[in-house]
């Protein structure tokens, strides 16, 4: 009896407490500020966590969208209790709160200004402050109520991060501890969302590229047909290739933010500790700087971006930077030093990712076809230049997946299909190597698809054939929540087949 008293007491006290500050007259400024701010703060990370995984981050957000209001708020409602404002002093609080509410949201969802987006929150807050200020005090609980669902939906994806494991990194030999008997500046550029020539010329995609690989062979390219992704993103490709190792998406639920795969990628991973340990010169040279969104260490030692560069909120997907001057210039550096480049081509790219943006299937290849025009071009002119400089260099064309043509729009990927051609517009992607002397090496032919290739090219740099005893398994996995069970599942088998298993 005597806990259920105590327990009806603590439920009235809190009801009491929420009535008593709804009837109150009081203004309460600095809350108004904080329920502003906390529910936009929870959903940005909730829904970007790969993105802002830093304390840095935690700090920014907490200074722009709480500390910032606070501030605003209090000095606004000070000045507003000035005389010459008795007019407009009811209004101030509501307006402010409102406006900063769905501000700071149209800020987690669109990166940029949009400014006829901010005149309609203008408008929508000057009604609101006008015709219903006397309600304020209901929607700062509302908001409120808002930042507490936000905390509950944030929790499970920090204990994902929390939970990151990397022992899926570990090597099953000793190749991180590998030594070059042969070192020639390595060149890898990644054009995004390069289709395989093998599969360019059918299916969705039905497109003449015969220019552009006449030159690849006049400049003695080896072409790899049938060459793949193993996943289905630039993250995801990336951070396993890298590695040289399966990650099967972390067990995650999105294709496109792979668990901290800017991390791997940028800050440390196999491929890149076994260059500089080589004595090699590191080189990141990014079109744009959406690998360094989350602010990652930069473990290479040179790069055309700074972590100053990357906005704390945005897509990485601005202006493209022309990355020929800085190779010039990083070329012509430490004449006498072997070097490692990792160059990152944001063209062809992909279809759009949102049905809202999507043009149809016919207009998406349109302009995936423009994006490999483009491409086409940044290719001769950066290989015309290396081969002009550095003749015996091993340079290695890999895209890391390809463009979704025969799609809407990339998201559909989450569909499932068994079509042969979208499963290969998906992860069909172009390999073409330039190996030292014009001569492919032997241990080529275990190259099917992307996890595997830097096994063979240090087999190939160590004189080492051991190395491709420990292959990954070539297939191709993607994440799927429609039309089957949520789940990763193998669309591409060891041999190319499109299958369907569920890992």
């Amino acid at each position: 009896m005597g806990n259920n008293r105590s327990k009806k007491t603590g439920i009235k006290s809190r009801t009491g407490w929420l009535a008593r500050f709804l009837k109150s007259d009081k203004d309460v400024p600095v809350l108004a500020a904080v329920a502003a701010g906390l529910y936009p703060i929870f959903f940005y990370f909730t829904n970007n966590y790969t993105l802002i995984n830093t304390w840095r981050h935690v700090a920014y957000f907490a200074v722009a969208f709480v500390c910032v209001p606070v501030v605003v708020f209090f000095v606004a409602h000070r000045i507003s209790r000035l005389s010459v404002f008795e007019k407009i002093k009811k209004y101030v609080l509501p307006f402010l709160n409102i406006f900063v509410f769905l501000f700071l949201l149209k800020v987690c969802l669109y990166a940029g200004l949009q400014k006829k987006l901010i005149v309609l929150i203008l408008v929508v807050s000057a009604i609101f402050a006008f015709f219903l200020y006397k309600h304020l005090k209901k929607v700062i609980v509302i908001q409120l109520l808002l930042a507490a669902i936000g905390i509950y939906t944030l929790v499970p994806t920090v204990i994902t991060q929390l939970n990151y494991s990397d022992e899926w990194m570990k090597q099953p030999d000793n190749i991180e501890d590998a030594v070059f008997t042969k070192k020639p500046n390595v060149y890898v550029i990644q054009p995004d969302g390069y289709l395989n020539f093998s599969e360019l010329n059918k299916g969705y995609y039905n497109y003449d590229n015969s220019k552009f690989e006449s030159f690849l062979a006049e400049n003695n390219f080896t072409n790899y047909p049938n060459f793949r992704s193993n996943y289905a993103s630039t993250l995801a490709s990336n951070s396993a290739t890298f590695v040289m190792k399966h990650h099967y998406y972390n067990r995650g639920t999105s294709f496109s933010e792979a668990i901290n795969a800017r991390n791997v990628i940028v800050s440390s991973n196999p491929v890149l500790d076994l260059f500089k340990k080589n004595g090699y010169l590191t080189h990141l040279l990014v079109q744009k700087p959406y690998l360094l969104l989350n602010k990652p260490e930069i473990g290479y030692d040179k790069s055309n971006f700074s972590l100053d560069d990357v906005a704390y909120i945005g897509t990485g997907l601005g202006p493209s930077q022309d990355l020929l001057p800085y190779l010039k210039q990083y070329m012509e550096e430490d004449p006498d030093t072997p070097k490692f480049y990792f160059m990152e081509i944001f063209n062809p790219g992909h279809i759009h990712n949102r049905k809202a943006d999507s043009r149809g299937v016919d207009g998406e290849r349109e302009l995936w076809i423009e994006g490999l025009e483009w491409a086409n071009t940044v290719l001769t002119e950066t290989i015309s230049h290396i081969k002009e400089e550095d003749p015996n260099a091993l340079i290695i064309i890999m895209a890391d997946h390809g463009g979704f043509v025969g799609l809407n729009y990339s998201k559909e990927i989450y569909y499932k299909t068994q079509d042969r051609d979208i499963i290969y517009s998906i992860f069909s992607s172009q390999l073409s190597i330039h190996w030292p002397e014009g001569e492919a090496p032997e241990v080529d032919k275990s190259i099917s698809t992307a996890i595997n290739l830097f096994r063979v090219v240090f087999s190939y740099l160590c004189d080492d054939p051991s190395f491709i005893d420990h292959l990954q398994d070539d297939g191709s996995y993607v994440i799927l929540n429609k039309d089957a069970p949520q789940g990763i599942y193998q669309y591409i088998d060891d041999n190319g087949k499109v299958v369907f298993k569920k890992r």
